[in-house]
């Protein structure tokens, strides 16, 4: 197992490493030092405020020189102040990622349990009338975008009925009643496409051969359903839930933006707004360090679900 994480981990480093370059490219190959400048300061900005500008930000170094200076900021999560706000891209996230937690990590799990439990009874009622309402229901959630339940969350269940507030995040437990309609739509916005593709991992399990001899012997139905179903269907879906929580961190932009949640994926948006670049630019390092992290926790679960299977 330890071996496995060092060869991973070392797996990981040219996979960051191609991020960083890309990044960096983009922002600081693509627009020259003084267009940068001008981005930031305005257009009717002085040239002795713009040469500032890039001598206090090292631009006017040889590139080579300036990407030794990113890639050891990166690795070392010293980040450039955002030039937005003023303040170190660490503190941003440090403040950012409990706001987002407390919108997406609720919602995940609550959208992961109504999506199972969804999917576990149309195995067990598969080919009725509720099997194929479910699915059809499913079908049209799978067609909705996002910004499409936002809007009608807040103009009708916030706006209309005032039955939430429409936007708005404070700290402590005052907060439960701003996360309330945020956290229902991050539980919906996947159900759709969670529970069918639970159904369909469900489906092939219980067409196999050690579900016919679990019948044979006289099993309910809840408890295959339970014990042998799900049990071993759990590969699947460590496969596919394990892969969203990156999105627990990063959170989930439009819901934050829209609801005024001062969490990460807000702070994201508000960075490609106004052309934040080292505030983008530290966003998508975290995301592929995320990103990594879980595929590396989905090969140890894979591990813990099924003893057959053996890291190396």
């Amino acid at each position: 197992m330890f071996t496995y994480l060092i060869r991973r981990l070392l797996y990981a480093i040219p996979i960051l490493l191609g991020v960083i370059l890309l990044t960096f490219l983009l922002f600081r190959v693509v627009n020259t030092p003084a267009q940068q400048a001008i981005n930031a300061l305005g257009q009717k900005s002085s040239m002795a405020a713009r040469d500032e500008w890039i001598k206090t930000r090292g631009l006017d170094q040889p590139l080579t020189a300036q990407f030794r200076v990113h890639v050891w900021r990166m690795a070392t999560f010293n980040f450039e102040p955002s030039e937005t706000s003023k303040r170190p891209m660490g503190e941003v996230f440090r403040q950012g990622v409990v706001p987002s937690l407390c919108v997406t990590f609720p919602g995940f799990v609550l959208g992961f349990i109504i999506s199972l439990t969804l999917s576990l009874y149309q195995v067990f009622a598969r080919h009725s009338a509720a099997d194929r309402g479910i699915t059809v229901l499913c079908i049209m959630m799978m067609s909705v975008p996002t910004v499409v339940y936002i809007i009608f969350g807040q103009a009708v269940l916030a706006l209309g009925s005032n039955w939430f507030p429409v936007s708005g995040f404070q700290p402590g437990l005052g907060a439960i009643r701003f996360l309330l309609l945020p956290v229902a739509i991050m539980a919906i916005i996947n159900l759709g496409y969670d529970a069918r593709m639970f159904r369909a991992i469900f489906l092939e399990e219980i067409a196999q051969d050690y579900v016919r001899t679990a019948y044979a012997k006289g099993l309910p139905a809840t408890k295959v359903l339970s014990r042998h179903v799900l049990k071993n269907g759990m590969i699947a879906l460590i496969t596919l839930v394990v892969g969203q929580l990156p999105k627990l961190i990063m959170g989930t932009l439009l819901i934050e933006s829209f609801f005024g949640i001062p969490g990460i994926g807000n702070v994201l948006v508000q960075a490609i707004q106004t052309g934040d670049q080292p505030a983008v630019m530290a966003c998508a390092y975290l995301g592929a360090l995320l990103y990594i992290l879980a595929l590396t926790l989905t090969d140890i679960l894979y591990a813990v679900a099924d003893p057959r299977i053996r890291l190396s």
